[in-house]
């Protein structure tokens, strides 16, 4: 009866001999990892932080400045919410996903710690909808760099503030300008051309009453500073490719080319009357871009700047606006048409004439000056007057949402300027982590060969008394 138990067991056993045989267990690998993270302790696999070698918890190297050998774990004074989600990127191969209840800054201020990685942070931020910041060169040559602090960063010094606050009065008063002079006592779009031309189409010499009227020389005064300005920074800016990329620079030209064009179309000779009409239009057209000088003033408003970023951040969801908006402007302007098409005083004589109908009604506005007559066409405009109000709310939370965070980071921003706000630091340098494991002569910077007595004098110390003094901890605060 023994021997047949004997051989019972023998076979039992024989699988399991077999696997160990077949797949033998990688010790180092499986060995488990204690991390502790002031005071919440996680316990992961080694081959699960060697997933990332580049990584602050993947390299051994690295990690070794936070070893504590007393409790043999990796003590890190840092945010514990978050860690949950920085050891979910190790767990399921490269998911960052923030959690709920940790803010945007604190998390990236937490992956950044952790040297997740550029191309991990940079896909957190699309799916953040954050901006990646963009970086601001400065030229390597010290009288170059100095200029350009002057005239591109504004905070830089007492005179590049001076400058900046000389720049908006020169926008703002040729803002004011370009008001003033459409009052009907300052007009002359309607006899410009009868300045310059006789009744037989030839030129009359009245051209000079043009150069000596107020407001062009205050404008002159203004495009003088202004192209001084854009000259300057492009002597001195870091690269002129990016100079010419850059929309506040583009805004910048766009500004001073109406001035010229309108000094050109003076001095020269008009050759016929025939197109005087053609010039009056080309010259209001040109006239109309300089309202875009007023987006000058977002290169020292902040408040613009964040508008910007915000609208920037918010393209898909203003896209989808768009696009939503477009689809039910069709439809509606279709069934409105249908309704109201065989109604004689109906306004809706075409689908096309109906689009501007569904635009005001979806958006709420409600000129007036179109409108359903019929049952039919009341019950299509009560439905597009609602689907519009519901269309517009969908994309506004997330907007809302993206003003939010760059108003906050710009806040904070200003904050940590004014006072510096310095995380506390832990771990040690890791030249005394490689002298104490050449002197200890531990073949691994992790696993750590204690004996029986050791173990059960580890597990004693997990229950230490807050009170206690433990001067084996070589984290400092």
């Amino acid at each position: 009866m023994s021997q047949e138990n004997h051989d019972e067991s023998v076979d039992h056993a024989a699988p399991f001999q077999d696997v160990c045989e077949v797949e033998p267990p990688d010790q180092e690998c499986c060995t488990l990892v204690t991390i502790n993270i002031s005071g919440l302790r996680f316990e992961t696999q080694l081959k699960t932080l060697a997933r990332y070698p580049n990584t602050l918890l993947g390299d051994p190297i690295k990690r070794m400045r936070f070893y504590d050998p007393v409790r043999d774990e990796f003590f890190f004074d840092r945010n514990r919410p978050s860690f949950d989600a920085i050891l979910y990127y190790y767990q399921s191969g490269g998911r960052l996903r923030r959690p709920i209840n940790v803010p945007v800054e604190i998390f990236m201020n937490e992956i950044t710690f952790y040297e997740i990685g550029d191309d991990a942070i940079d896909r957190f931020r699309e799916d953040e909808g954050l901006l990646k910041e963009d970086e601001r060169p400065v030229p390597s040559n010290e009288f170059k760099r100095q200029i350009w602090l002057l005239f591109e960063h504004p905070d830089s010094s007492g005179p590049a503030r001076m400058i900046a606050i000389v720049s908006v009065m020169i926008i703002l008063i040729s803002i004011v300008i370009f008001c003033i002079e459409t009052l009907p006592e300052f007009r002359e779009d309607d006899h410009v051309f009868n300045n310059h031309l006789a009744p037989n189409g030839t030129s009359a010499g009245k051209r000079s009453s043009t150069f000596t009227d107020p407001f062009f020389l205050l404008e002159t005064i203004c495009v003088v500073w202004y192209s001084f300005e854009l000259f300057v920074r492009f002597l001195a800016c870091p690269s002129k490719p990016v100079f010419f990329k850059d929309i506040m620079n583009v805004i910048d030209i766009v500004a001073i080319l109406p001035y010229f064009i309108t000094l050109g179309l003076d001095l020269s000779e008009v050759q016929s009357s025939s197109q005087q009409t053609t010039s009056l239009a080309i010259l209001r057209v040109i006239r109309l871009v300089r309202v875009f000088r007023i987006f000058k003033l977002s290169r020292h408003s902040k408040g613009l700047q964040i508008l910007g970023q915000t609208l920037r951040a918010s393209m898909r969801e203003l896209a989808l606006l768009i696009f939503f908006l477009i689809i039910g402007i069709i439809l509606f302007s279709s069934a409105v048409y249908f309704a109201e098409v065989d109604d004689p005083e109906s306004s809706f004589t075409s689908i096309p004439d109906a689009f501007w109908w569904a635009v005001v009604t979806m958006t709420t506005v409600g000129y007036g000056d179109m409108y359903p007559v019929t049952i039919g066409g009341k019950i299509v405009g009560s439905m597009c007057a609602i689907a519009g109000v519901l269309t517009i709310a969908l994309p506004v939370p997330v907007i809302v949402s993206n003003f939010n965070y760059f108003y906050h980071r710009h806040r904070e921003h200003n904050e940590e300027e004014q006072e510096k706000y310095t995380h506390v630091t832990c771990g040690r340098t890791l030249p005394l982590v490689c002298d104490r494991n050449k002197s200890d002569s531990k073949p691994s910077l992790v696993k750590s060969e204690r004996s029986d007595d050791d173990d059960w004098n580890s597990i004693s110390v997990f229950n230490f008394s807050p009170s206690e003094e433990n001067t084996g901890k070589l984290t400092d605060v």
